[in-house]
């Protein structure tokens, strides 16, 4: 099995920064894409960022230039720095991975528990 754990949500102010982590452990050959998703109350899951275990990032259009996504591949570790962060961005916000088990294996696709992330004066 894999785990996702994710760590670093909280309150802040609007304007302030949070770092969000996500760790993967458990029965993993390779990563392929990891990435960060969140749900605002009442709302659907939405695509944050994701990147490639080549470095390649992709940003939803509400968080460029405020978010950056980034990964350490030796410790199979996705990271967000979210800097700017406005009340909209209120979440739970959700770590993703697609997680092969073995070589040329299929690839499966694993979600975090989810971390509030709360942006108000």
């Amino acid at each position: 099995q894999v785990q996702l754990v994710e760590s670093g949500g909280g309150l802040v102010q609007p304007g302030g920064s949070l770092r969000l982590s996500c760790a993967a452990s458990g029965s993993i050959f390779s990563i392929n894409a990891m990435g960060w998703y969140r749900q605002a109350p009442g709302k659907q899951r939405e695509l944050v960022a994701t990147i490639t275990s080549g470095g390649n990032t992709y940003y939803a259009d509400s968080v460029k230039g405020r978010f950056t996504i980034s990964r350490d591949n030796a410790k199979n570790t996705v990271y967000v720095q979210m800097n700017s962060l406005k009340p909209e961005d209120t979440a739970v916000y959700y770590c993703n991975a697609v997680v092969q088990k073995k070589s040329l294996g299929p690839h499966y696709n694993y979600w975090g528990q989810g971390t509030q992330v709360t942006v108000s004066s």
